[in-house]
């Protein structure tokens, strides 16, 4: 396992630890189109331990940061540092996360656990009351993005995610995609 203290880390234990990829793809919106980019990245999820929310809410809880640069000019396409929280006692996990741009996520779902293998799903919208996103006003103006769903496939070796943000940008709705497969270092 890869705890790295006595914490049970439930459906997130398998994240825990330094992880690199370099054959991601993300679908990005242009103002007459859209931008194919392939990149590679760089993910460290460190075990914090346990938190509780008014002595009835027991959380487990993991800090990340995710570094993402473009393959054909090492440039920094995207910069995030988050949390994943697992909700003992409910089949609940959390992804709280926020970008440099003026955005904060706040998703949840379920997730599924067999031996080899932690499934994560999570979403937020931002017309929902409970899981929210949050914008600048300029975000909101120029890019505001309106969903958002994301899905973690970890194994003891591979970390595979999925996500799709749904953005009002250019005058249109767009489907702003990244799909990555991580390698645990």
């Amino acid at each position: 396992m890869n705890k790295v203290d006595e914490t049970n880390y439930g459906p997130l234990t398998k994240l825990i630890g330094s992880w690199v990829g370099k054959k991601g793809e993300d679908i990005a919106p242009e103002p007459e189109g859209t931008e194919v980019n392939s990149y590679y990245e760089k993910i460290i999820f460190t075990g914090i331990g346990e938190t509780e929310n008014a002595e009835s809410q027991l959380l487990s809880v993991i800090t990340y940061t995710q570094e993402v640069r473009r393959n054909s000019n090492d440039k920094m396409i995207h910069h995030e540092v988050g949390y994943w929280l697992w909700e003992q006692g409910s089949h609940t996990v959390v992804h709280s996360l926020t970008i440099p741009r003026g955005m904060c996520v706040l998703a949840s779902g379920r997730f599924e656990v067999s031996p080899s293998k932690s499934v994560l799903n999570v979403s937020a919208m931002i017309e929902e009351k409970d899981w929210q996103i949050i914008q600048s006003p300029f975000m909101q103006k120029n890019a505001k993005m309106k969903s958002y769903l994301q899905q973690f496939k970890v194994t003891e070796t591979e970390l595979c995610y999925s996500q799709t943000m749904l953005l009002d940008i250019y005058g249109k709705e767009f489907e702003h995609t990244d799909n990555s497969v991580l390698k645990r270092v």
